[in-house]
């Protein structure tokens, strides 16, 4: 019985392990796509495989699917930003984002209505939805190096703080509350490095 509790112990230490792991990570990761640094990709993709797990493990389906896709892109942004002409930091139009919010919303709700009808054990399938959808808008945007993703991902990572604390996981509801602050600095940051380029 001792060695089942010991066990079992043991798990619940590997479990907050990986999600510390995945903060430090992340937090990287964000802190690196900040300053335009190409490693931001490779610490990405690291947390990447421990968030599949750990979303998986919460029952954000589409958060853990999601994962597949950051990898993908973890391979792509860097592909982009080795480059010897990698792109500068640019805008996209009023336009261009009212098509992504268009979009955007359509495949959230056809998206969270899957989750919901399907997926008896999926936790807030519309706002799982939402947040993995515009997650991949957003990442394809810093890959391309448009400015306003940090606003789309200002807007993610606070919901993305309410889903967490849901969950009582809050170990990962304070990773994107340092998201959130990382990303408004990284929005002013950005934008005085377009300005300068222009």
């Amino acid at each position: 019985m001792n060695e089942i509790a010991l066990f079992l112990n043991n798990l619940d230490f590997i479990r907050v392990l990986l999600k510390v792991l995945a903060v430090f990570f992340s937090i990287l990761y964000v802190i690196l796509a900040a300053k335009e640094n190409i490693w931001c990709w490779g610490a990405g993709a690291i947390s990447v495989f421990l968030y599949m797990y750990i979303n998986y493990e919460l029952g954000y389906y589409a958060q853990s699917l999601l994962q597949i896709f950051y990898l993908i892109m973890s391979i792509y942004g860097y592909i982009i930003w080795n480059k010897a002409d990698a792109e500068r930091i640019k805008g996209w139009s009023a336009r261009k984002h009212l098509i992504i919010i268009f979009i955007g919303a359509i495949l959230t709700f056809i998206f969270g209505f899957i989750l919901k009808e399907y997926v008896e054990s999926s936790e807030q399938p519309i706002l799982d939805a939402l947040t993995a959808i515009f997650s991949v808008f957003s990442t394809y945007m810093v890959a391309k190096k448009v400015l306003e993703n940090w606003l789309y991902w200002i807007i993610i990572d606070a919901l993305l703080v309410y889903l967490y604390c849901v969950q009582e996981a809050y170990i990962l509801a304070l990773q994107f509350v340092v998201y959130i602050t990382i990303a408004v600095f990284a929005y002013f940051s950005w934008m005085k490095k377009m300005q300068k380029d222009a």
